[in-house]
């Protein structure tokens, strides 16, 4: 693939901020992936106003697609953002050669970053986590956010882990789905400007931007794009009345999408506004008859 990103300013991949939505990986029956449709969502994200786009994070349904379905997703999210906002790809596996693999094959794609996931199956200490997210930040010349979900990761990353990993010039993010946001002020306390903060759906977005984060990195963003910048501006404007009464709008989204399987609220709502994005990856399941009904009366609520 011919590198399209020479025209870009140097310092772009730095500084990452706003929102990024977690992109769904499209998929027919056949388990193919349907890149016009994402081609699609990618250019409709992007003049919504969206600050970046994250394929293969949790909505992206990664632990559910093989290498082959990963690399095309990455591959058409590059091809279709066409170095108008960064990409950063998620890279997730159980094996620290895996995950560096991936990590080399998506730059070489033309991603802006990456976003890298542990997976375990056994337990991992401290040391392990910790050189794990290095030996991904060693094998990449772009930036690197970490990304933790205790609710999801058998080994998650204490503040002391992520206080060093935070002196790894290329770790320079990381996207907390703790749902725990005065770990979030502790993170921002600890490291300072050496480890920017992104918040995930967990979290109150508003809120993190108030105590110093730099945006928010959610699947919800997908089916709510343009609310989610308005709010973002809100918060970088300082208009804070304002900013809250759309946020306790806006979380009627996150408060649904709890409910129910992630992928499938997020799936279903982009059918809703007419993206033929499939069904979530087997064993997951759609979203029934009334689950559907309770997230389109969320949606047609926000107007």
């Amino acid at each position: 693939m011919t590198d399209q990103r020479t025209d870009l300013p140097k310092d772009l991949p730095k500084d990452l901020h706003g929102v990024f939505p977690y992109l769904v990986s499209p998929t027919a029956t056949d388990g193919s992936i349907k890149t016009d449709v994402l081609g699609r969502l990618c250019d409709d994200m992007i003049k919504a106003g969206v600050h970046g786009l994250t394929p293969l994070g949790s909505t992206g349904e990664f632990a559910y697609l093989g290498r082959e379905q990963r690399t095309t997703v990455v591959k058409a999210t590059v091809e279709a953002t066409a170095s108008r906002v960064p990409v950063i790809a998620g890279v997730a596996s159980t094996s620290t050669a895996d995950a560096v693999a991936q990590a080399r094959a998506y730059q070489a794609l033309g991603v802006d970053g990456i976003l890298a996931i542990l997976e375990a199956y056994f337990p991992v200490k401290d040391a392990q986590v910790e050189a794990y997210f290095r030996a991904i930040a060693d094998a990449v010349d772009i930036p690197v956010v970490i990304y933790t979900n205790p609710n999801f990761q058998r080994s998650d990353l204490t503040l002391d882990v992520i206080a060093r990993l935070a002196e790894h010039p290329r770790i320079q993010y990381i996207k907390d789905a703790s749902n725990n946001t005065g770990r979030l002020l502790s993170i921002i306390n600890r490291c300072g400007d050496r480890m920017r903060v992104f918040a995930a759906s967990a979290h109150i977005p508003a809120a993190v931007m108030m105590i110093g984060g730099v945006g928010w990195m959610a699947g919800p963003a997908c089916i709510v794009p343009r609310e989610s910048v308005k709010l973002y501006d809100l918060c970088k404007a300082g208009r804070w009345d304002e900013a809250i009464t759309l946020q306790r709008k806006l979380w009627r989204v996150n408060e649904v999408f709890a409910r129910f399987n992630l992928a499938a609220c997020i799936k279903a709502g982009l059918q809703m506004q007419g993206y033929a994005v499939g069904d979530p990856i087997a064993p997951q399941t759609p979203l029934t008859p009334e689950e559907r009904r309770i997230v389109e009366d969320v949606l047609g609520g926000l107007g």
